[in-house]
């Protein structure tokens, strides 16, 4: 039996044309960031922007073709739509070229995003979370995993299902009572990306404009930790009502979180404000509180920095056993300490987020 490798998987795609070139999906450099690992393969099929989701046909094709390789356990062909253009300047070069306005989301009120200035700060869990509370408030939310190379919002959400299209957009997973969409749901979770930063920018264009969120009152973005192609693809792309912050205590964590917020400043998106996550530690036998990464430091950043304090989230274990599960604790333990935390987090990011839009009649706070 012939082993499962790169050269068999382009092998069996060199076997399918593209009918508009006329030439085969590899001689037409469309398969990109192929992957064989264990029997797990993933590549994307990039297409000029003008056929879109119409090219998702040829996407299945391709698909079926190496599922249908001896060896494969599962394939994820992600169909992106490719610019051939220069990749946008950093938002600190000096002389960037002014760029229209970015167009919003269809039937989408408010764009957020939740970001980090490093990894393992807990964004995510916030992210998930914030987006519950802000259902709970009565607003149609959702959540967009924008973390191309570390997904977490399947897991967080005890995602399972398969994606599946209507009337050429993608339909996003309900869970919950709101919506979610992740690249962790179009391959499998073992599948390492190994992409280019054009590769990635494409993906998170592809989640947000060729996935069908409307109607929505808000969509929680969880971008990736740090200031990369990512955050920008995310703030070129879509009008940002604005973002939120979250950091750890320690001064590691708050270093990297005020570069993030730099960023944010330095591209104009207004400043939502700064969450303090893994705030103290309760035992659950004594109940003392142990400060295992300092205490307060987010807030006096916040003050420092003259942007609003939203509030501090415990490292609670149920907060994590919950999360671990894919039952966030605003889901299913809504009227618990831990939860109320997020829902008084959200209920000031709603006003924010009204006060920013002028405009929303169905949110009352009492």
């Amino acid at each position: 039996m012939t082993e499962l490798s790169r050269e068999t998987v382009l092998s069996a795609l060199s076997g399918i044309v593209d009918p508009l070139s006329g030439k085969n999906v590899v001689e037409a450099g469309m398969i990109e960031g192929l992957t064989v690992e264990d029997g797990h393969v993933g590549f994307v099929v990039e297409v000029d922007p003008a056929r879109g989701a119409k090219a998702e046909p040829l996407r299945q094709i391709c698909e079926d073709a190496v599922k249908a390789l001896p060896g494969v356990k599962k394939v994820g062909a992600v169909l992106t739509a490719h610019r051939n253009e220069e990749v946008p300047q950093s938002p600190h070069a000096k002389h960037e070229p002014k760029r229209a306005p970015p167009a919003g989301l269809p039937g989408v009120k408010a764009i957020i995003a939740v970001a980090s200035g490093k990894g393992g700060v807990g964004k995510s869990t916030v992210s998930v979370n914030l987006a519950l509370a802000l259902a709970a408030q009565g607003l149609k939310a959702g959540v967009l995993d924008a973390d191309i190379y570390g997904p977490s919002i399947p897991k967080l959400l005890g995602l399972t299902e398969e994606l599946k299209e209507k009337d050429g957009l993608v339909q996003p997973i309900e869970k919950f009572g709101i919506k979610a969409m992740s690249i962790g749901l179009m391959i499998d979770e073992d599948t390492p990306m190994i992409w280019r930063g054009p590769m990635v920018q494409n993906a998170i264009q592809q989640m947000l404009r060729q996935v069908e969120w409307a109607p929505l009152d808000v969509l929680v973005v969880d971008l990736p930790p740090g200031t990369g192609d990512a955050q920008l693809a995310i703030v070129q792309s879509v009008p940002l009502k604005g973002a939120v912050i979250v950091s750890t205590p320690q001064d590691l964590a708050l270093l990297d979180a005020r570069k993030a917020l730099a960023m944010f400043r330095t591209t104009h998106v207004p400043i939502l404000g700064m969450i303090e996550n893994m705030s103290g530690f309760v035992c659950p036998h004594c109940g003392k509180t142990s400060d295992i990464f300092g205490q307060g430091g987010a807030k006096v950043v916040a003050e420092r920095l003259n942007v609003p304090f939203l509030g501090a989230v415990p490292l609670d274990l149920a907060i994590r056993e919950t999360s671990d599960a894919g039952a966030p604790i605003v889901a299913t333990r809504p009227e618990s300490p831990q939860a109320a935390v997020f829902h008084l987090i959200a209920r000031d990011v709603a006003a924010k987020i009204a006060a920013a839009s002028m405009e929303a009649p169905h949110i009352v706070f009492e």
